[in-house]
């Protein structure tokens, strides 16, 4: 199970249409909204749907 928090970039398996792999969290809860950072779409998804798609997470710096 992947952790993950706000402002943190995940990298998850499959490629967003514009090609880019990589959201940025905007929001947590039950549901995750994700903005990509190809295109800047704002999607939201159900917690264990991403939990299953995530490949990686890129932790936000602390210092923000």
């Amino acid at each position: 199970m992947h952790k993950f928090d706000l402002n943190d970039v995940l990298v998850l398996k499959k490629k967003h249409p514009c090609g880019s792999f990589e959201w940025k969290v905007i929001r947590t809860g039950a549901d995750v909204k994700l903005q990509c950072l190809g295109c800047n779409r704002v999607v939201m998804l159900e917690r264990p749907i991403l939990q299953k798609r995530i490949k990686k997470v890129i932790r936000a710096n602390s210092g923000e």
